[in-house]
């Protein structure tokens, strides 16, 4: 299916990544119908005037029926999720996402919707195999057996299940994406459910106008990651949603860094070194997480590219124009 020409719907569209998702629909010639999301709508990260943009409670399926109307494709991004100390703490929130996905796939499949887009998560990832710092990349089939992370990373396993099991018996072509721990502009960048590189961003900024010289880290700082940029992601979105591709697929960089390291590379960014005070009860996740990208290369021959360094630098430089913009307010 290529999407140019088509009738698209964004779910979670008041967020990050669908924010940014529905602005580079637009830009490649995809007709998106109607924009959704549980927040008021001035609360949204981006908005578009070209888009119906609708303020909907999704696990009420009475909302995702008038979410699906009139769709040729439905990109569901909507859940209740945020980084590393929210999904710990908040598992029953997370798993009741199984609403939003549920209801909307029912509604998929009785608006008779050709083609449903689905946003996993690398924590659907067996926690054994995420036991140390130096960590084999995850292969999409290192999913099972099943041990994901509680709560948020069980729900989207689950979740991955539903889809393919309604293209099974409904004929709904469903499309999965497993997104590794994505950054960039205009997200969250506090109130406790920002990602890593928001957080890093924002503590060095603050630390480096208030010239405490110091910054708390969550753990010991070895944990590894990967970090995508969201053009990446949305690019990547975009291909998968066009593609033949049945299973879920990664999508996210493979450049294995520390936290250490990103505290390195935004240190570097501001122009400061600061002491690193480890706060070792805090959240902190699995030791080691990482993309292998051989299948998303073989089948869309393409990956994540874009370097860490590039995308924190344009991600710093956004997170501390709002907080000088919030101080002069």
């Amino acid at each position: 299916m290529k999407l140019k020409g088509q009738k698209a719907v964004v779910c979670g569209a008041g967020g990050f990544i669908g924010g940014h998702l529905v602005q580079n629909l637009l830009a490649n010639g995809v007709e998106v119908i109607r924009a959704v999301d549980l927040k008021p709508l001035d609360e949204w990260y981006q908005t578009s005037s070209d888009v119906e943009s609708l303020s909907l409670d999704l696990q009420d399926k009475d909302n995702c029926l008038k979410a699906a109307e009139n769709a040729d494709v439905i990109f569901q991004l909507a859940a209740d999720m945020g980084g590393m100390g929210f999904i710990e703490n908040n598992k029953a929130l997370c798993m009741l996402s199984v609403l939003t996905n549920t209801h909307m796939l029912m509604a998929a499949r009785d608006k008779g919707v050709e083609r449903f887009f689905y946003s996993s998560s690398a924590c659907v990832y067996n926690g054994e195999k995420q036991t140390s710092p130096n960590v084999i990349a995850l292969k999409e089939s290192d999913a099972y057996p099943a041990l994901p992370e509680d709560g948020y990373g069980w729900e989207k396993l689950f979740s991955e299940r539903m889809c393919r099991h309604f293209e099974e018996d409904y004929g709904i072509q469903t499309r999965v994406a497993r997104y590794h721990n994505v950054y960039g502009p205009l997200g969250t960048w506090t109130g406790g459910r920002e990602k890593a590189p928001a957080a890093i961003c924002r503590k060095v900024i603050e630390a480096k106008h208030s010239g405490s010289g110091q910054i708390e880290i969550w753990g010991d700082g070895k944990q590894t990651r990967s970090f995508m940029y969201i053009d990446d992601c949305t690019l990547g979105t975009r291909l998968i949603a066009e593609s033949d591709i049945r299973e879920p697929l990664n999508l996210g960089s493979n450049e294995l860094v520390t936290i250490n390291q990103l505290v390195d590379i935004a240190e570097d960014i501001a122009g400061v070194k600061l002491k690193r005070i480890y706060k070792l009860d805090a959240p902190r996740g699995v030791n080691g997480r990482n993309s292998d990208n051989t299948l998303i290369q073989e089948k869309l021959n393409w990956a994540p590219s874009i370097k860490l360094r590039e995308g924190l630098a344009k991600t710093y430089a956004w997170i501390e124009n709002e907080m000088l913009v919030g101080v002069a307010k």
